[in-house]
């Protein structure tokens, strides 16, 4: 007689049984690949988060510079100016330009500015500016002040309402320095004729 089977010498049920632990090792290899796109998803959800909180303190970042602007071709930069002798002492009204400089790092809107110091007010009169980052631009401002305060002795604290990219409206504080401006220059000749 011949044995047929003589190189294997394993009972019929043998063949089940590979077939089962193929099945398994097929089973913790997919589990495996699972795990592992989940981790992936949620690295890259936690690095996405990170990221957008990241921006939007970064869109909540005001860094803002204001100069008066400075007279071209010998003219002053102001519109009008105009004496109100209707109070005790006597007032001057100028309307100038700032030049507004966004240096934070996301693009702004500058709605309007204002300031208040005794004897003194001022307040935006042009259009909202856009300001895109490292950009720079010109808010028109009316100034009224009390020809016996002196004011551009000190630098005068500027309060900005401003809306950032994050759509927040922040307000800012800035000092803007007028002694020797054109602001100067034009509103000291006008409170000697008052």
């Amino acid at each position: 007689m011949i044995d047929l089977d003589e190189g294997n010498h394993q009972p019929a049920q043998s063949g089940a049984a590979a077939h089962d632990r193929l099945k398994t090792r097929q089973k913790i290899a997919l589990g495996l690949v699972a795990v592992f796109a989940v981790g992936i998803g949620l690295g890259g959800f936690a690095v996405h988060r990170r990221d957008s909180l990241e921006q939007r303190e970064r869109n909540g970042v005001v860094a803002l510079v204001a100069l008066p602007r400075t007279a071209s071709l010998g003219s002053p930069t102001f519109q009008s100016s105009t004496i109100d002798a209707g109070s005790d002492a006597p007032k001057v009204k100028l309307t100038g330009h700032l030049i507004l400089i966004n240096a934070g790092p996301a693009p702004i809107t500058v709605r309007r500015v204002a300031a208040a110091k005794g004897g003194l007010s001022s307040s935006s009169a042009g259009e909202p500016r856009l300001l895109p980052l490292g950009g720079t631009g010109q808010l028109m401002v009316e100034l009224s002040f009390e020809c016996s305060v002196g004011w551009f002795e000190e630098p005068l604290p500027l309060t900005f309402e401003v809306e950032t990219a994050d759509k927040h409206v922040r307000e800012v504080s800035y000092p803007v320095d007028l002694a020797g401006s054109d602001w100067q220059r034009v509103a000291l000749p006008n409170c000697e004729h008052a």
